[in-house]
């Protein structure tokens, strides 16, 4: 759980940053404050999905680890409790 929510708060952080650089440098070339905002949205989804790749490698890296861990232990108890059955 801790990786999950490390990761994703950094997602949304990057996402907020990249959002509101891409807002700012719309408004200096757009006046219609309804149109920036869509398109800082756009631009910023894509910009900080672009740089997630690069900047949160190791953070996903970690939660992908965690989750294969869990899958692993959860295997093993499945495996565990059908072996029991067919032994009864």
């Amino acid at each position: 759980m801790k990786y999950f929510l490390i990761y994703t708060s950094l997602r949304l952080l990057l996402f907020a940053a990249c959002t509101a650089v891409v807002g700012g440098l719309l408004h200096l070339f757009i006046d219609d404050v309804s149109q920036v905002w869509i398109w800082a949205l756009v631009g910023g989804a894509v910009t900080s999905s672009a740089l997630s790749l690069k900047l949160l490698a190791k953070p996903r890296a970690g939660f992908a680890m965690n989750v294969q861990q869990r899958a692993e232990r959860a295997t093993k108890a499945f495996d565990a409790l059908k072996a029991s059955e067919d032994a009864d």
